[in-house]
């Protein structure tokens, strides 16, 4: 055991240890620095820490001791248990064997700790986490960040995102783990350069955390820079985007050579994150799983080892964990429908004229010819299928394109086909009218073409609005009928011009009766990822709403807490995007209890029914047996590709005559290689679910985490408890059921909008509509511990009892009361207890402890028993059975601080009993886990935050 004076150790202070220097009290934090000395404010927060340089300084600190209560200033009892809460909420560095879950502001549901125990027994952490879509991948793999930071293993965090995710990422790892990370991205690094302290520092190396454009990074005229200051643990998202591709896709082979040479060192900690980790690419399943051990990178022939995979890879269907640890995860059940129409005659009309026009164009002599031709009739007949504003576009597109020597065209097949077929798994589709090949002067337009082009543009303009455009009346009526249901939809099409055409239109058509009705387009032409979030923040703030978007939405950004149906304007023709769809609404944290989703399609459209029977229904068919989707065998594009051909080539005026060829050899194989897949899909996920990180290994840490750090119920009574100290209010809110509160700050309201500014949440509006717990209802926002909110009025709360201003009653940290609770003199203290935990690295950890006693019969003290339990409850249950003057308060809590004062040793006991359960905890979890061991080495005295007093009725 350690006391504060010889806590000195050789130029610094032990974690745990305080420390006076500068004037002020400070608990001396782990450096990483050496000869610099961290401190933070004794009762402040990390934010607030400082660094000495010790050897510029070498006499700036001293050891110090913690101030007892001042019994002049005794004041109202009904002050201890908000003292107790404020300080147990203020909390980060706790002592529990989860070192983490101090500063961790979400709540995560039980199943989500498995990949941290998994992570736990690594050293460095390799994982691969591919939990079905919704789960919470992003709060598991920034959980282990978390923790891997706060045990000492990892000093940085570094986050390889697409572009439009990096926003998103920045702002979950500092509002839900207190990890405030630079953006970097083709918009953010010259200012990020102007802040570099030297022109020989990257920004790399300058910036601790980083949240990095892995589009940006991988570029070869970075990568170099990037990969010498890279930081020890990194985190991959969507990382199938990162897999050894199998064509000649030049991005994706420099995402995978970046993230390669990221993983040959084998000291970096690497979590790798995606729903899709096989896209249906076996071989970039086994790169991925080469990152992790390049041992399981393994040719197709021969099978990875199964022993070797277990350890690094988990994935989870959502059935696998709605009911895990005894607690329920409410996921929302997903309805969907089919939505046909019928071309208007008009409208099909101008369909079979471009259909004709397409099929002589791409009648012309050999092989390279044609396909040229076949791209640009392909891009012609998508858009017109599409929408009028998408015909106009793409035809205008035709009518200007020059040709330039064939670059574009001869820059590789593969890429057009991608774009085109909508084959490509990049995180970010391109969503403007194709226009692949158009510039191969084999491509190029005679008079005639351009005259009849010409003629296309007119009767497409013609077409915009419900009367002769089917589909969009079909959509009309689609959302109707879920804002009617009380539904709040994202539309999704595939081009930009449909997109914006359909949200003019809808709002028009749907506006007349429900005014009140706003609609509002995304698209890719809508500046960056922070421009396109703050469209859908804005739009999201209205109470009936209708968001248009393409695919530039569908993956990654999170959608549920404002909408919950989609409708699928354009079918995609990759069916992973179905899903990528409407898992932006389907996944955790969805109010609604159920999700709609509705399919358009045209029953007189050639390559909608092709894509919809070929593919989509099966994609369908697959997820209802399996509870999960599987990715499309990447032998799917070559069968498109031939059955739209055959569309295209088809001879005959008869257009509404279809023979697809659903049964053809070429579909019952890729169907049949697909069943396979599904089979090997479900083997795969029974196996490596990880159903053998056994639930009693971590239930009893999980059940002593909430008493020590504060769980929904403390958070509630605290804000309740001090709003009201500060002529706020926290007040249940009309028709919620409990569920929801309106919170009135009162005095406190400048230092919460600051405080929320300063995280990146402006805009807040007062009352707020506050829950605690659960799926939050409709407007009201999460107040988890390390939320904000919660973090200013605990500030306040603490900083006011601390001052112990005279005359400060209802903030004191001391007081006493005539009660009927006890039967004899008792007095309460609101212990802190330091401690350095030596594991992986020093590590400093602190918990409030409630302790109380009375005088034995030897005149000796007496501990109430059981320790913290039984205090707390005297402070949460007892109640003044008479009034009592300040000057008999004062010498009450007198004599509890003079009981201590002549007891020497008198917190021997309790910091050995609070010590011992410390360190039974962190063996059973680190036993679980199969880590090192960790000492627990408390300093003492433990500081003695609050003492109160309790008198039996009827003493003297």
């Amino acid at each position: 055991m350690m006391n504060a004076r010889d806590a000195k150790s050789g130029d610094g202070f032990l974690p745990g240890s305080l420390v006076r220097a500068r004037g002020r009290d400070w608990v001396a934090l782990p450096s990483d620095a050496e000869g610099v000395l961290r401190l933070r404010p004794v009762d402040g927060s990390d934010s607030d820490a400082v660094g000495i340089y010790a050897p510029l300084e070498p006499d700036a600190a001293s050891p110090a001791e913690y101030a007892p209560p001042n019994p002049d200033g005794a004041g109202d009892f009904g002050g201890a248990l908000l003292l107790r809460d404020a300080a147990r909420l203020r909390l980060r560095s706790g002592a529990g064997p989860f070192r983490s879950m101090g500063r961790v502001s979400v709540v995560p549901r039980p199943y989500q700790f498995v990949p941290l125990a998994m992570a736990l027994r690594q050293n460095p952490v390799r994982l691969l986490i591919a939990d079905d879509v919704g789960v919470g991948k992003t709060i598991e793999a920034a959980m282990i960040a978390r923790e891997t930071l706060d045990r000492g293993a990892a000093r940085r965090i570094g986050v390889l995102c697409a572009p439009h995710l990096c926003e998103q990422w920045a702002d979950e790892l500092e509002t839900k783990f207190g990890i405030t990370a630079a953006v970097v991205q083709s918009s953010t690094v010259r200012r990020l350069e102007r802040g570099l302290p030297r022109a020989d520092i990257s920004i790399y190396r300058h910036y601790r955390h980083l949240v990095m454009s892995v589009d940006f990074v991988k570029a070869e005229r970075r990568k170099a820079a990037f990969l010498a200051d890279a930081p020890d643990f990194i985190i991959i998202d969507e990382a199938h985007t990162a897999a050894r591709p199998g064509g000649a896709d030049g991005a994706a082979h420099q995402r995978y050579e970046l993230a390669r040479e990221l993983s040959k060192d084998r000291a970096r900690h690497l979590v790798l994150a995606t729903a899709t980790p096989h896209s249906g690419v076996e071989e970039g399943f086994r790169s991925l799983l080469g990152l992790l051990d390049e041992s399981l990178d393994v040719p197709i022939e021969r099978e990875p080892s199964r022993r070797k995979m277990v350890p690094l890879f988990v994935q989870r269907r959502r059935a696998d964990i709605e009911k895990w640890l005894g607690e329920e995860t409410p996921f929302p059940q997903r309805e969907g429908i089919e939505v046909a129409y019928r071309m208007s005659s008009e409208y099909f009309r101008l369909y079979e004229s471009a259909l004709r026009y397409c099929r002589e164009f791409v009648s012309v002599e050999g092989k390279r010819r044609q396909r040229v031709r076949y791209w640009a009739a392909l891009s012609i007949l998508r858009s017109v299928l599409s929408s009028p504003a998408a015909a106009l576009a793409a035809l205008e597109n035709r009518k200007r394109k020059t040709p330039n020597g064939g670059e574009e065209a001869r820059a590789g097949e593969s890429a057009f086909r991608d774009e085109a077929l909508d084959s490509s798994d990049d995180e970010q589709p391109p969503d403007y009218a194709p226009t692949a090949a158009l510039n191969d002067p084999d491509a190029a337009l005679e008079d005639a073409d351009v005259r009849r082009l010409d003629s296309f543009l007119k009767r497409a303009s013609a077409l915009k609005g419900a009367e002769r455009d089917a589909k969009l009346a079909a959509a009309a009526r689609a959302a109707r009928e879920l804002l009617d249901d009380g539904f709040s939809p994202i539309i999704f099409c595939r081009f930009i011009n449909t997109a914006n055409y359909v949200a003019e239109q809808l709002g028009e058509i749907l506006g007349k009766d429900k005014p009140s009705l706003r609609v509002r387009a995304v698209t890719g032409s809508d500046g960056g990822s922070e421009q396109r979030a703050e469209i859908v923040r804005d739009l999201a703030k209205e109470p009936l709403k209708i968001l248009v978007a393409t695919d530039c939405l569908s993956e990654g950004i999170n959608l549920q807490d404002h909408y919950d149906a989609v409708v699928h304007y354009d079918l995609p023709w990759n069916p992973n995007r179905l899903e990528q769809r409407e898992g932006r609404v389907d996944r955790f944290g969805q109010k609604k209890g159920v999700v709609k989703t509705a399919l358009l399609y045209g029953e007189d459209n050639h390559m909608d029914l092709v894509i919809l029977d070929v593919l989509i229904r099966k994609a369908k068919t697959i997820r209802r047996r399996l509870g999960t989707s599987v990715p499309v065998p990447v032998e799917s594009e070559h069968v498109i590709d031939a059955l739209i051909s055959d569309v295209l080539n088809r001879r005959g005026d008869d257009a509404r005559q279809l023979t697809l060829g659903i049964g053809s050899p070429e579909v019952n194989r890729l169907h049949e290689a697909w069943d396979r897949r599904a089979d090997a899909e479900s083997r795969t996920r029974t196996h490596f679910a990880q159903r053998g990180i056994r639930p009693g290994e971590i239930a009893r840490e999980l059940r002593e985490m909430e008493p020590a750090l504060g769980g929904a119920k403390d958070v509630r009574r605290f804000i309740a408890n001090a709003i009201q100290r500060f002529n706020g209010e926290l007040r249940a809110a009309a028709g919620a059921d409990g569920a929801a509160f309106d919170l009135f700050p009162g005095d406190l309201e400048p230092l919460i909008r600051d405080r929320m500014n300063g995280m990146g949440r402006g805009g807040v509006s007062f009352p707020m509509r506050a829950a605690f717990e659960g799926v939050p209802p409709a407007g009201a926002e999460i107040l988890g511990r390390n939320h904000p909110v919660v973090d200013a009025v605990s500030e306040a709360a603490l900083a006011r009892a601390l001052s112990e201003s005279e005359g400060d009653a209802l903030f004191a940290r001391s007081g006493a009361i005539v009660t009927d609770a006890v039967a004899a003199r008792t007095a309460v203290l609101i212990l802190r207890l330091r401690y350095l935990i030596k594991a992986e690295s020093d590590q400093f950890a602190e918990e409030i402890v409630c302790a109380a006693f009375q005088r034995g019969d030897g005149g000796g003290l007496r501990w109430l028993e059981p320790l913290d339990k039984a205090a707390l409850k005297l402070l949460q249950d007892a109640v003044p059975a008479a009034n009592m003057p300040q000057s008999e308060r004062r010498k009450h809590v007198k004599w509890a601080l003079d009981a201590l004062e002549n007891e020497d040793g008198w917190h021997k006991g309790i910091v050995a009993e609070r010590a011992a359960a410390l360190a039974d905890a962190h063996s059973r979890l680190r036993k679980a886990v199969k880590s090192a061991k960790a000492e627990i080495a408390p300093h003492e005295p433990p500081d003695i935050i609050g003492a109160y007093a309790l008198i039996p009725s009827g003493a003297g």
